[in-house]
């Protein structure tokens, strides 16, 4: 017999580096150490948790009952290398798919939107972002610059939405449906966003932080993603369902 409606959610977990820093330097929270990480996959297979690809969930926005009682989706912001050489082959080993938030102004860069105050990073060029698209990481947008939308004006904001899709879009080959918000900031006007989003043709938008989404999706444009971090307790955040906070 299958769960109560109310029961049903979506985890959508939201990493952003695995392994430790390339530079040798201390990590920060930013950083899931490769064990971590491995439990953490590991945690949601035991527990019957069924880990979803992009797709799965773009069909299930339109079709609730289509996605499984707890569904989980594995999401990685900024593009870091790490995600190829580090998650990858632990993702190819359970067979899980993941997508990947990019912001297009630093392919084949650094994080220099974290100078400063996170080590330095390397970001996937276009060979990586095209390796895992192959390997079943959909690559999606973050945007271009990184920068808080609620920083920007409307025409800026227009920008980072559309552009970026264009970019991924042309460059990549398939079509970009999601847009993740830098550091989960939504603006000063969350509703004409939204608008915006949805006249540049993505289907959802991801914020960072909260709990498990309660099925069906109320709303595609703000879907909370557990944050995870080196001493996040995945079994204690999958048994609840929070509001969306800050993020990287």
């Amino acid at each position: 017999m299958g769960r109560p409606a109310r029961d049903r959610k979506l985890a959508i977990l939201g990493f952003h580096k695995i392994g430790a820093p390339s530079s040798g330097a201390e990590p920060s929270w930013w950083y899931v150490p490769e064990e971590t990480f491995v439990g953490h996959i590991e945690f949601l297979r035991e527990d019957g948790w069924e880990v979803i690809g992009l797709a799965a969930l773009l069909r299930g926005l339109a079709a609730p009952d289509s996605l499984p009682e707890r569904g989980a989706l594995l999401t990685f912001d900024d593009g870091y290398r790490s995600i190829r050489e580090v998650a990858l082959p632990w993702l190819l080993r359970f067979g899980y798919p993941a997508v990947l938030f990019v912001p297009t102004g630093f392919i084949g860069g650094r994080n220099d939107f974290d100078a400063g105050i996170e080590p330095q990073e390397s970001i996937c060029d276009w060979h990586d972002l095209r390796e895992l698209e192959r390997a079943g990481v959909s690559v999606q947008s973050h945007g271009i610059s990184h920068r808080r939308l609620s920083w920007l004006d409307v025409a800026e904001q227009e920008q980072e939405v559309v552009a970026s899709k264009t970019i991924l879009e042309q460059a990549l080959g398939k079509p970009v449906d999601v847009f993740a918000h830098p550091y989960g900031d939504e603006g000063a006007d969350p509703g004409a966003l939204h608008e915006l989003f949805q006249r540049a043709g993505y289907r959802a938008a991801c914020l960072y932080g909260g709990g498990p989404n309660p099925l069906p999706i109320s709303d595609p444009y703000r879907l909370a993603r557990l944050a995870m971090g080196p001493d996040s307790d995945l079994g204690e955040m999958l048994g609840r369902c929070g509001e969306a906070s800050d993020g990287r």
